[in-house]
């Protein structure tokens, strides 16, 4: 990030907060692909590896709200002390049952914990930094220096998403299969308890204290910001329906095990376009960015079906990603502008729920129709997923913003950066 806003930020939060907050997203990342390798290898069962798998992003996605909860009444740094300690030994309790006498439903069960205890550190991220803007950065640059920020957040998102499972293969690879859960749970452990006790935990926290009474919780149900979170469902269920059907592809290309780098050349386009979001020009606003950028996702998407080879399978992903990124920058920001006040933490863990939870909905179903009618057809389903997204954005531009709830203080839309 540049610019004199972003520097001030940068200031506020100090040197090694943008760090910290990369690492500590680590665990979750080595999380869902450590559960799988450590139960397909102890239960021996794909299946039930996969379900394990999906558990742990429904516990995630169901209990990810009640944490953003508990985190705008009492604030980031208890909540996040608690859930760092429950994580490790939900981590810890999964590398133990997989291996011990115990049937398969208590196996599912300790996944379900394993996500229901994950710490939400990249909503937090956000929810912490829309705090601190509001209340160091001028009036004048806030709304700028929010679109920067959720920009860098979603590419620090895919980042952290690439890296994860190559970490954690390694360590499957190099030591045992429930070593990325025991080094998952060491990384919780000593990163999430570091980002609770970073001093932007506490200045958010003043922020927080200077602002009015949390609005009510109907709040959350005004159509400005349930049609964000269907948006951002739409991305979940194409993150999940792309990488179970790309896997089904690869297979049939005698390649099942190179799925996951295949997938990264999404990500690759995704950070790259999501870092440019605040350069686009303040006319092009947030409803365009939506339809615009979901338009090129749906576009790549439909593309799929007709892709015979991995090179252009790689083409048609890095085409799609360009769509994903700023799609995802301009959801965020406009659930952060959105947000009742004092809910901002609620808000934020909504969007990073609907997007585990679209997942792992949509991997599951698209699994069972590969399985079922084959790839041709799983691979219609991300261009399900990307309509899902384009018409969300289509309700989003006839709302507009006057159905909107805002925020903290001076992230309102004006007149001059409507959208932005």
């Amino acid at each position: 990030m540049s610019g004199q806003g972003e520097q001030r930020l940068v200031r506020a939060v100090g040197k090694t907060y943008f760090p910290l907050a990369l690492v500590a997203r680590m665990p979750y990342a080595m999380m869902v692909v450590g559960v799988l390798t450590l139960v397909v290898a102890g239960r021996d069962s794909l299946a039930l590896g996969g379900l394990n798998s999906a558990l742990v992003g429904i516990g995630a996605a169901t209990c990810g709200p009640l944490l953003g909860a508990a985190v705008d009444r009492f604030g980031q740094r208890p909540v996040l002390l608690v859930i760092s300690v429950l994580s490790s030994a939900a981590l810890g309790a999964m590398t133990w049952v997989v291996y011990s006498p115990l049937p398969d439903a208590a196996v599912l069960a300790v996944a379900f914990l394993v996500g229901a205890t994950a710490p939400q550190i990249a909503p937090l991220s956000r929810s912490r930094l829309v705090a601190i803007i509001s209340a160091h950065i001028v009036p004048g640059r806030r709304v700028r220096v929010l679109n920067s920020t959720m920009a860098y957040e979603s590419a620090a998102d895919e980042i952290v998403f690439i890296v994860g499972p190559v970490v954690a293969g390694v360590l499957a690879v190099a030591i045992d299969p429930w070593a990325p859960v025991a080094g998952a749970a060491a990384m919780t452990l000593v990163f999430v308890s570091a980002f609770a006790l970073h001093p932007s935990a506490a200045t958010a926290q003043a922020t927080a204290g200077r602002t009015p009474a949390a609005g009510p919780a109907r709040e959350l149900a005004r159509p400005g910001l349930v049609v964000v979170v269907v948006g951002i469902l739409g991305v979940g269920l194409f993150f999940g329906s792309m990488l179970t059907s790309l896997t089904a592809f690869m297979a049939d290309h005698g390649r099942p095990e190179e799925a996951g780098l295949v997938y990264a050349a999404m990500g690759v386009g995704s950070a790259a376009l999501a870092l440019s979001v605040a350069a686009f020009p303040v006319g092009f606003t947030a409803a365009a960015r939506w339809l615009v950028f979901g338009g090129v996702m749906l576009a790549g998407a439909l593309a799929l079906p007709g892709v015979s080879s991995v090179t252009g399978m790689m083409l048609a992903l890095l085409v799609i990603g360009i769509g994903i990124g700023p799609t995802l920058v301009t959801q965020y920001g406009l659930g952060a502008r959105r947000s009742p006040v004092g809910r901002s933490a609620t808000v934020m863990t909504m969007l990073g729920s609907a997007v585990i939870l679209g997942q792992s909905l949509a991997s599951a179903a698209t699994g069972e129709i590969a399985e079922r009618w084959g790839t041709g057809t799983a691979l219609l389903m991300p261009a399900a997923a990307a309509l899902v997204v384009v018409l969300a954005g289509a309700v989003n531009a006839r709302i507009g913003e006057r159905t909107a709830p805002v925020t903290a203080p001076g992230l309102e839309p004006v007149a001059a950066s409507s959208s932005r």
